[in-house]
Formats: structure tokens, sequence, C-alpha cells
């Protein structure tokens, strides 16, 4: 038997690029996706941001953090938060989430196991990038990630 997701040991660490906002994940994320809006384009300064759903129960954060709101592509409202020393976004979420937030995953310390449970907004995604055969993919906004999330648990799960 083996996972089909070999997660490293916990905590997960990881920071901003200067060190000043570091944070600690307690247990596995509810869900790791690609997004390829304009947005996360212009964000990550790349293809697509890198986005892993946690339990802030599970987050502990030490160091300053600054925050800024925009509007999201469905209307609601999208909370960032990064280091006000360099500029990294560390964090996001939708203002109506209370118990969970993103991390911004290429903000860990060790990224090498990543792979994401799919890709959301494919549509706006680079002409050169492939979304690889049997991945999820949604061309827009899922109306849920239901789906996102059970293909992660399966991700997780021991396989034969």
């Amino acid at each position: 038997m083996r996972k089909a997701l070999n997660l490293p040991d916990f905590p997960l660490t990881g920071s901003c690029q200067c060190g000043a906002v570091r944070y600690s994940l307690a247990a596995a994320p509810l869900v790791l996706y690609f997004c390829h809006c304009t947005e996360c384009q212009k964000q990550s300064s790349s293809a697509f941001g890198q986005s892993m759903r946690v339990n802030t129960k599970d987050l502990t954060i030490s160091g300053k953090l600054s925050i800024f709101s925009r509007p999201g592509d469905t209307g609601n409202e999208l909370i960032c938060e990064f280091c006000p020393t360099c500029g990294t976004r560390l964090f996001h979420r939708r203002a109506s989430y209370t118990d969970a937030l993103n991390i911004k995953a290429g903000t860990l310390g060790d990224a090498s196991w990543i792979k994401p449970a799919g890709h959301i907004w494919t549509k706006s995604k680079q002409g050169w990038f492939q979304v690889p055969a049997g991945c999820l993919s949604y061309e827009g906004q899922p109306e849920t990630y239901g789906p996102l999330m059970e293909r992660w648990q399966q991700m997780l799960e021991v396989s034969t």
C-alpha cells in the first residue's frame, strides 16, 4: 500500500520572503488547487496561484500582517493578507469565511510535495499551460468546492 500523495510531517511551516511573518500548520489542508484567474496571475507574477485551504484553528501565525480587500469575480469580498515589509501575500479568504482561509502554497518552506486536486478559472489560463488529463477543471468559479475537496481526500487516502 502507498499514499497517493505523501504529505510531509506536521507541522508544515512557511513564511514571507523576508521572514518577518511566519506560520505553522498543524493538520492536513482541506484542499489544494491551482487558480488561473487573472487576479491570481497578477498576484503571483506567474501562470496561476496555488491555494491551500486550511482550518484557521490549525494555523499559527507570528509577525504583523497588513490587509486589503477587493471584490471577487462572483461578487464576494476577498480579504488578502500580506507582509507589510516585503509585500508577500500569504493568505486570502472570502469575507464570509470564518473558520477557514487559503494559504498561498508557494510560501511553504517545503513545497516539493504539492499536487493540486484540480484547476479553476481555466478559461483565463496561459495558452502554453495544459491541464493534465484526468484533473478536475473548471472554466470559472466552481459552484461548490465539494468535488475538489473529495478529490483531495482521495489523493490522501491509502491506495493499493
